[in-house]
Order: C-alpha cells, then structure tokens, then sequence
C-alpha cells in the first residue's frame, strides 16, 4: 500500500499521516447531501461493513474540556462510558460550533486524525479486532483506511468500550 502524496486535495488528516510516514488507503466517494447518516453512507459507497467505518464524536466534559470518541457508525458514543474514560464522570456531545472551532473540520467530515486541537481520545474497544478501519479523511466524501494501532499511536488514544447501540440503526 503506498503512501499518499501531498495533493491538491489533501487534508490535516492525509498530511499527518503522510507526514508520519503511515500507511493508508485513500478512499473518496460522491457524498450525496441528502444521506441521513454520513458514516453508514460511506461504508455503503466504500463496500465496507460497517463494524470497519467509525465516527469521530467530539465530546464535552462536564469540567469545560473536550475529548473524542471514535465509534463504528452503526452505533452510538455511550457517554458515560466515554466520560469514564476521558477522566470524568459526564459527557455530552458538543455543539457544532465547537466541533468546528476545535477541529478545524465541517460536520460530517471531522477526521481524529490532524485536527487543530490535539483533544484527548478514546477509540473503541471493538477497533481492535480490525486489520484496517475506516475513519473520515478530513471532508465530506473522503474516508482513509488505515491500522487501528497507527490510529492510536497518532492520536494518543486509549482502547475503551465506548460504544452502545444505536436505536436508529436497529
């Protein structure tokens, strides 16, 4: 697998990781603006299953910080869960503006990897039992597939059990 080059259409996300020398796959698909889930939208355009695409939630604590919680996209965050392990004991997720604000991503295309503020991350246990897995290259229609251990290495993540059933996707 060959690592990508800087681009006209790299993002934070592909820079670090070419940066650091990663091995990744670049997946990019026609987003449709209508989807009702971003993350089930990609696995289905990318022919992956969805235990393999994650999402990355930005989570507020209950002193003022912020965390990230990467999850599959069938699922949701379970935020007493990520509480627990970002340190504390409430989370909620974070208005859009502060996502904005602090990962220098829209909505939809947050990406764990190169964000302006280094946050401190938790990535579900069930990432483990992946070879590769598929998280958002930093924009709308833009997935990279890479080793859950190079996520975490890059991000500074913690292994936790983070995520709960969705009941939208049941």
């Amino acid at each position: 697998m060959a690592k990508k080059k800087h681009g006209a259409s790299a993002t934070p996300a592909t820079r670090e990781l070419t940066t650091a020398g990663v091995a990744f796959e670049e997946r990019a698909y026609e987003h449709d603006p209508r989807a009702e889930s971003y993350g089930l939208e990609a696995a289905q355009q990318l022919g992956v299953s969805p235990e393999a695409v994650f999402k990355t939630l930005v989570v507020e604590l209950e002193h003022g910080g912020f965390g990230v919680c990467v999850v599959p996209v069938e699922l949701r965050a379970d935020l007493k869960a990520a509480a627990a392990a970002l340190g504390a004991k409430k989370a909620h997720l974070a208005q859009p503006a502060d996502v904005q604000r602090l990962t220098g991503y829209v909505l939809g295309g947050v990406s764990p990897l190169g964000q302006r503020t280094k946050l401190p991350t938790v990535l579900d246990d069930s990432a483990r039992d992946l070879e590769r897995m598929y998280v958002s290259g930093g924009r709308r229609g833009l997935d990279v597939g890479l080793a859950p251990a190079d996520l975490a290495q890059l991000t500074g993540a913690i292994f936790a059990a983070v995520a709960a059933p969705d009941p939208r996707h049941t």
